[in-house]
């Protein structure tokens, strides 16, 4: 099957890559259009895609900042997996995956040690906490730190993001480098969120030092990602998530 895919040079000799919706043909989240049968082979595909013979664990998100470690892949299915919004592992032959339309996909690997992980971040889970719990969990399985190359996917931009100022209140103090004035709309005061910035600033401060942004905005690119904020403000019915996965070699 035709995928596009993108990698990073950060996590070359890894199994990895952010699909795109090849100009609106995939889309690879369960709950939209497609039967499931047809959702799970294409989901397959794209995972023999990453790594031959490799089985897909993806987790049921809910925008927490919950983490599975994966010791065996479950089945691909639209009910029934773990829920969580982010999946580590140190087991070969798994591919990590993690559905996305507007939020961040982060792809992690400490190489030397031989564990993976993806988490999904949003705002929400970025505040709460999914990525340094994504690091932790893969402590757990042996990974240093020091060592872990962390790399962001296909992510909204700032200058697509707009917000308002209760959402602007739900972030700490110090966090007003990640908002930019917006123009007002019927009077009311609005600015940009910066979320890619927010999240490497994360793995930044989480102790990473090897990490990247493929700077890829979901939201204008439209011939090659589906982003969920353009589909709502054009009111669309269509419905679409990328996906992005990892795999031990």
């Amino acid at each position: 099957m035709d995928f596009q895919i993108e990698r990073h040079i950060l996590l070359e000799g890894v199994p990895h890559g952010f699909f795109g919706s090849k100009g609106g043909m995939h889309q690879f989240g369960f709950g939209g259009p497609g039967e499931g049968e047809e959702m799970r082979s294409l989901r397959a595909a794209a995972a023999e895609a990453i790594l031959h013979g490799g089985r897909l664990a993806a987790p049921h998100q809910v925008h927490s900042p919950d983490v599975v470690t994966v010791t065996a892949p479950w089945e691909d299915c639209a009910v029934g997996r773990p829920v969580a919004d982010a999946v580590v592992t140190s087991t070969p032959g798994v591919v990590l995956g993690i559905v996305t339309a507007d939020c961040g996909p982060i792809l992690f690997a400490d190489r030397e040690a031989g564990v993976i992980g993806a988490a999904h971040a949003g705002w929400r889970g970025a505040v709460d906490g999914v990525l340094e719990n994504t690091i932790v969990a893969m402590e757990a399985l042996g990974a240093r730190r020091a060592a872990i190359t962390a790399v962001l996917g296909p992510t909204i931009a700032q200058s697509s993001y707009e917000v308002d100022a209760p959402f602007r209140a739900r972030f700490a103090t110090g966090d007003e480098a990640f908002f930019a004035p917006a123009p007002e709309r019927e009077g009311v005061v609005r600015w940009h969120f910066d979320l890619p910035g927010f999240i490497m600033a994360q793995l930044s401060g989480a102790g990473l030092s090897k990490i990247a942004d493929i700077g890829r905005d979901t939201f204008s690119q439209v011939e090659r990602y589906h982003s969920h904020r353009r589909s709502t403000q054009a009111r669309e019915p269509n419905y679409g998530r990328q996906i992005s996965m990892i795999a031990l070699p």
